[in-house]
């Protein structure tokens, strides 16, 4: 079953986002009854990940010093300089230009590593990524917030809901999947459950790209003048995503498996993250919300690519 799921994944995803969106769109009320769901939903994708990556050798994929210094390079100086740089060419609506920002300087510290484990990357060491990478983002918030938006009374904002994300979507799953480990390792014959276990996360990552794509539509549909300006530049940083990634797995010698995690890294924004802010932001700065939404939009068609590229084209096994 998990072999045909994996054979399928790309059309499955696109069919229920499509789903989604025409849902949204035709169904009145649905995303303010399928909003709940969307972080349990991630919750129980990223347990059921856990529980299919070898979670007791996390400490020794620490040990990787190119490929961290590849990772935070990448997503904490390279990546502010693209967005720097694609910012410069939209019209000069703090809202806009704030939204824009926001959503594309944090790296994802949840579903990338879904997305990873699918995209056959090395799941394990993102998740050994991730503490870090947070760590990074609340560090360094301050520097971007004021030197690129000049909104320094953020900051406090932007680290509660951070913390708050990944005691939720990373410690408490990652905890689950620990504590299920044990549980099977005590008795042989409960490894049947991991198996069944690990046909679950293409069905559940198909429901999490069903409940954004429902809850999001309408938000987008009622700025369609700003989707122009929006549209190329969220495309453009897919693409400096991925050819960042291929140059920097090159420049640091990095494995293929280790590749297609920078891929991932780059590629995947914190919007799910950034959206709780955007609409806690102050009068005349509402268009934020807007840009935050498109950009969630835009990355899960972005993703569905990635999961064909990544692995059969840009990273392939015959590369090692």
């Amino acid at each position: 079953m998990r072999d045909r799921l994996e054979q399928y994944q790309g059309v499955c995803y696109l069919t229920v986002i499509f789903a989604g969106l025409m849902a949204g769109a035709y169904l009145p009320g649905i995303a303010e009854r399928l909003a709940p769901w969307l972080w349990p939903l991630l919750g129980v994708l990223l347990y059921v990940t856990f529980t299919q990556l070898p979670l007791t050798r996390l400490r020794a994929r620490l040990v990787s010093p190119r490929f961290l210094v590849a990772a935070v390079l990448g997503n904490f100086v390279i990546i502010p300089l693209i967005v720097w740089g694609l910012v410069q060419t939209l019209p000069d609506n703090p809202g806009l230009r704030l939204g824009v920002m926001m959503v594309l300087l944090l790296p994802c510290t949840d579903w990338f590593i879904s997305f990873t484990h699918l995209g056959r990357g090395d799941a394990a060491l993102a998740v050994a990524f991730t503490p870090l990478s947070l760590l990074l983002q609340i560090v360094l918030l301050p520097a971007y917030l004021v030197t690129f938006l000049g909104h320094e009374a953020l900051v406090g904002l932007f680290r509660r809901e951070l913390l708050l994300a990944f005691g939720g979507l990373i410690l408490l799953p990652l905890t689950a999947a620990l504590i299920t480990g044990i549980w099977v390792r005590r008795a042989p014959r409960r490894n049947a459950l991991i198996a069944r276990l690990g046909d679950l996360p293409i069905p559940l990552l198909a429901l999490v790209l069903f409940v954004v794509a429902a809850g999001q539509v309408n938000e987008v549909a009622g700025s369609l003048g700003l989707l122009v300006w929006l549209l190329p530049v969220f495309v453009a940083f897919l693409v400096a995503a991925v050819l960042l990634s291929w140059l920097m797995a090159w420049g640091f010698r990095l494995s293929v498996v280790q590749g297609r995690v920078l891929a991932f890294s780059f590629g995947s924004r914190n919007s799910f993250v950034v959206l709780p802010l955007a609409l806690a932001l102050p009068a005349g700065l509402e268009v934020a919300v807007m840009v935050v939404v498109f950009q969630s939009l835009v990355e899960l068609f972005g993703m569905l690519i990635f999961l064909w590229l990544v692995p059969n084209r840009l990273f392939p096994d015959k590369a090692e």
